[in-house]
C-alpha cells in the first residue's frame, strides 16, 4: 500500500492529543515519505506543532459548526489517501466519506463508522485492559501487522522535538542547583483530583535547599486556588493563568518533574522525559491501566482497592487518602537520580 498523505483525526483534549502523537511516528515509520496531517482543536495546535513526525497540523475548529459544504471541501483539498478516526465524529466521518478519501478507518463500536468507514476495527475502549496509547495503535490494523506496541516502545514515538525557546523571565526561575518542581492541581474537571490540602502539606514536605516549586494552571483555576496561592506564596511561584500552552510546553521542558492528576500537562512532562508524577483513583475507566503517562520518568500512585463510591462525583476518597509522604517518597527517588541522595531528608 503506498499512502502519501494520512490524516490523524483527534478533536479532544490535550492529553488525549498527547497519547495520540505516537501513531504519527509509527506511520512515518511505515510510509517514510508520507505526509501525516493531524486534526485537532485550537487550543491544542500548540501540542501538535511540536511533532516532528506531524507536517501539517490542522484545525477542526473552525468547520466544528459550519455548514456541512466546507468541511467536504476542506477534506477535498487535502487529497489525502488515509484518513484514521481516533476519536470518533460523525461530522467528520461523513465528510471524509463525502470528499472521497479511499481508506477510511474507524471502530467498528459506532455505528455511523459502517456508513462512513470502509475499514472498520473492532476496539471497543470502556471495558479494556490496554493503555490509552495502545487503543489508538490498534487503529492501525488496516496498515500494519504490527499493532502491539509495550508502554516503553510507545514513549520513544512522541517526537515532541520542535519547542519553543523559554522566555528569559521565565528562564531566569529555573534554579539548576535544586530540582524544578511543577504543581499541577487542577484539572478542568477531566479527572478525579488529589485536593489542595494534599497538595499544602507536600509543599511544606519538600525542603526549599532541595526543591523549587513552581504551580501551574489556568486563570480560572488560579481564582479558585486564590487562597492556597496566597497561603504559600513564600514556597512557591506562582505561574497559574500566566502561561499559554505553548510557553507551558517550553517551561515544562525546562523543569525537572512535575505532579498531577490525571491531565494534559502531566502526559506533556512524561512524553518529554521528564519526572511525570501521576496521582490516581483506582476507578475504570480513568484508573492509570488505561490513562498513565508514557515516559521513562514516569510514576504513578493509586490506592489498591476497589473504587465506586464516587463514579458519580468528582470528590474521591480514594485519591484523596493518597498520603503526601508516599508522593515525597516518589519524588526524593526522582531527585536522588539526578543530583545523588542528599543528607538532610
Amino acid at each position: 500500500m503506498n499512502l502519501q498523505k494520512i490524516i490523524i483525526s483527534r478533536t479532544d483534549s490535550i492529553g488525549d492529543v498527547v497519547l495520540t502523537l505516537p501513531i504519527a511516528g509509527i506511520l512515518k515509520q511505515i510510509y517514510p515519505n508520507c505526509r501525516i496531517f493531524f486534526l485537532g482543536q485550537t487550543y491544542t495546535l500548540p501540542i501538535l506543532e511540536t511533532s516532528q513526525h506531524i507536517d501539517v497540523p490542522l484545525d477542526w475548529t473552525k468547520y466544528e459548526k459550519a455548514p456541512f459544504i466546507e468541511a467536504v471541501n476542506f477534506f477535498k483539498n487535502l487529497r489525502a489517501d488515509a484518513i484514521i478516526h481516533i476519536f470518533p465524529n460523525s461530522k467528520i466521518a461523513r465528510a471524509a466519506y463525502k470528499a472521497g478519501i479511499p481508506l477510511r478507518i474507524g471502530t467498528s463500536h459506532r455505528l455511523y463508522n459502517w456508513l462512513w468507514c470502509n475499514r472498520p476495527v473492532n476496539i471497543h475502549r470502556k471495558n479494556s485492559d490496554l493503555h490509552e496509547s495502545q487503543l489508538n495503535i490498534k487503529l492501525l490494523e488496516p496498515l500494519t501487522e504490527n499493532i502491539d506496541f509495550s508502554l516503553k516502545e510507545i514513549s520513544q514515538y512522541f517526537g515532541i522535538t520542535k519547542i519553543s525557546p523559554l522566555k528569559n523571565e521565565l528562564s531566569q526561575l529555573i534554579d539548576n542547583k535544586r530540582f524544578n518542581l511543577i504543581l499541577h492541581p487542577k484539572s478542568r474537571g477531566s479527572a478525579r483530583e488529589w485536593g489542595l490540602e494534599n497538595f499544602s502539606h507536600l509543599i511544606e514536605m519538600l525542603p526549599s535547599s532541595q526543591f523549587r516549586i513552581f504551580v501551574t494552571g489556568t486563570p480560572n483555576e488560579a481564582n479558585e486556588m486564590s487562597l492556597f496561592l496566597s497561603q504559600y506564596r513564600q514556597r512557591i511561584f506562582n505561574l497559574t493563568g500566566q502561561l499559554s500552552l505553548k510557553e507551558l510546553i517550553s517551561f515544562i521542558n525546562s523543569t525537572d518533574g512535575l505532579v498531577a492528576a490525571s491531565t494534559g500537562p502531566l502526559h506533556i512532562a512524561a512524553a518529554l522525559g521528564k519526572a511525570a508524577v501521576g496521582i490516581y483513583a483506582p476507578m475504570r475507566p480513568i484508573f492509570p491501566q488505561r490513562w498513565s503517562p508514557v515516559g521513562e520518568n514516569s510514576r504513578v500512585l493509586v490506592l489498591d482497592k476497589k473504587c465506586n463510591d464516587c463514579r458519580k462525583t468528582q470528590n474521591c476518597k480514594c485519591i484523596r487518602e493518597i498520603s503526601p509522604a508516599d508522593v515525597k517518597k516518589v519524588l526524593l527517588q526522582l531527585y536522588e537520580k539526578k543530583f545523588g541522595k542528599p543528607n538532610n531528608f
